[in-house]
């Protein structure tokens, strides 16, 4: 910050004791962002419009040349140091989208810029920040002790500290992002949302928004598991997580900004958390709208502007969701896309108990109709029943009730994992085993076409005389369904079963001899 006095809401002249008031919308249109920054489209979302019922747009700034608004504050705030300031040059802390901002801002502007990263940061984002020409130092675990190195650095080498938000140069900055809405926008707007790490994109945006169209709703979005805002907010002052949760990155900060914090409980109307299934679900959206791909806290403002539209009922509305940022590690997504229909209520996660015996298993897969499976995970292990693990796509959550209600009066006990975390994040992976149990098992690999009813097919072709003794199947988007089965076929069918799979046409493959099957589940 530049001084006690801003953070209060205060600015001091120079030679002078009398504070005044800090103008942002005229810092905000004042500021130096267009060196760098771009700016970018508000574009209509019509796919996720037209499932929220109400009309969204986007704010691109995922397309901003470092992939996040974040170099709009930070170039505005070393564009207004003086000279000498530039010479001795500036240090920052940060794990990501900042480090890149004021990496950008250095080159451009010709001076030294120095980045303490924690150790822990992907080497992406590392090579991103040097390939800038910013120098960067790795200490600490986590960004507050990076945070508090750098402000060592800053004191011993009389570096300038570019803060990634609480300073009224950095809110002015993002502030440009509101002044762009309103001007590409004049019509009613119902809501923008925002996401909120420290606070200082919605504070800008909020400053300048609430100045000149009161009327509009500013929303925050916080991820669910790093709500430093929300709370700071219900308890009317700043208060520090013990822990955050790291999925959403950008914007997972344990305290958030002094100014920041004035600013929102000033100008913020409403808070709305999401979950990281919310969070992936919202990262769909935005695939299937504009192929891009945002980085999950990126995505908040998105997965915020659904979660309002459901929990008010609002229908026909214009809402704003700032897509802010794309810098998303290429290792996340398989994780992303495995919660996302989760997030988006379109997969139901149960463990069905059937009982152990021929048949069984094709009246389970009957009840459940023409869903599509999305995963299915079972080993034999009792001789009395069967524990199954099955994803199952639905159109929306009473869809998912009602299926279960449906197992469950046909006598099979379900249990409804689609909130459960342990069971989405480890439990899934861990079904089945070795089972000392099963004799004459075959295990064959099978590509399955990819549409309803290839199951079905499968089990009608085989005899009912063949217990399965493993079945293991994942939807990965692929035009087939790779599945890997255990079947126990006595010596004497293995005639019949030649001719089992003559007849069923799947492209397989005889695992029973591999060594992993072997070691693990043989």
């Amino acid at each position: 910050m530049t001084g006690k006095s801003e953070g209060r809401g205060e600015a001091v002249s120079e030679g002078c004791a009398v504070a005044r008031p800090i103008d942002y919308l005229e810092r905000i249109l004042n500021a130096r962002v267009y060196d760098v920054a771009i700016e970018t489209p508000l574009e209509h979302a019509p796919i996720l419009s037209a499932r929220i019922h109400n009309r969204l747009l986007l704010k691109r700034e995922d397309m901003q040349p470092v992939f996040s608004f974040k170099l709009r504050g930070a170039y505005n705030k070393m564009a207004h140091l003086g000279p000498a300031a530039l010479k001795r040059g500036v240090i920052a802390a940060s794990a990501g989208n900042h480090a890149q901002g004021v990496a950008l801002a250095a080159q451009r502007l010709g001076c030294s810029a120095l980045i303490v990263m924690p150790v822990t940061t992907p080497q992406i984002k590392i090579d991103a920040v040097r390939g800038r020409g910013a120098e960067v130092e790795l200490f600490g675990d986590t960004y507050d002790e990076a945070c508090a190195h750098a402000h060592e650095l800053e004191r011993s080498r009389k570096l300038t500290f570019v803060h990634p938000y609480d300073d009224p140069d950095i809110i002015a900055g993002q502030g440009t992002i509101g002044m762009e809405i309103l001007r590409a926008h004049p019509q009613p707007i119902h809501a923008i949302f925002a996401c909120i790490g420290g606070g200082g994109l919605i504070s800008g945006i909020a400053a300048y928004v609430k100045r000149l169209r009161p009327e509009i709703r500013i929303v925050g979005v916080e991820a669910a598991d790093a709500d430093a805002m929300a709370r700071s907010l219900a308890a009317g002052h700043r208060v520090r997580l013990e822990q955050v949760g790291l999925f959403a990155d950008g914007a997972a900060v344990k305290e958030v900004g002094e100014e920041t914090f004035r600013l929102c409980r000033e100008h913020v109307d409403e808070m709305v958390l999401v979950d990281t299934d919310a969070i992936c679900a919202a990262i769909k959206d935005v695939f299937e709208d504009t192929r891009a791909i945002l980085e999950p806290a990126g995505a908040l403002g998105v997965a915020g502007a659904k979660a309002y539209c459901a929990r008010h009922k609002l229908r026909d509305r214009t809402m704003v969701a700032v897509a802010s940022g794309a810098n998303i590690n290429f290792d996340r997504l398989r994780f992303v896309a495995e919660r996302a229909e989760v997030g988006e209520q379109r997969e139901a996660v149960l463990a069905v108990t059937i009982p152990e015996q021929a048949g069984s298993f094709k009246k389970f897969c009957t009840l459940l109709g023409p869903r599509n499976v999305t995963e299915f995970n079972y080993r034999y292990d009792d001789p009395a029943q069967a524990h199954v693990f099955v994803g199952v796509q639905v159109h929306h959550r009473a869809e998912s009730l009602k299926l279960v209600d449906t197992l469950r009066r046909h006598g099979l006990a379900t249990l409804d994992l689609t909130d459960d975390e342990m069971a989405k994040l480890h439990i899934r992976h861990m079904v089945g085993g070795r089972s000392p149990r099963v004799d004459n098992e075959l295990v064959y690999r099978f590509e399955f076409p990819e549409r309803p009813g290839a199951l079905m097919r499968f089990l009608n072709s085989m005899s009912a005389s063949w217990n399965i003794s493993l079945f293991h199947y994942r939807n990965h988007g692929a035009d087939v369904g790779r599945v890997l089965v255990g079947m126990q076929v006595p010596p004497q069918d293995m005639e019949a079963f030649g001719a089992f799979l003559d007849r069923l046409g799947y492209a397989f493959r005889n695992e029973t001899d591999n060594p992993a099957y072997r070691l693990f589940l043989g």
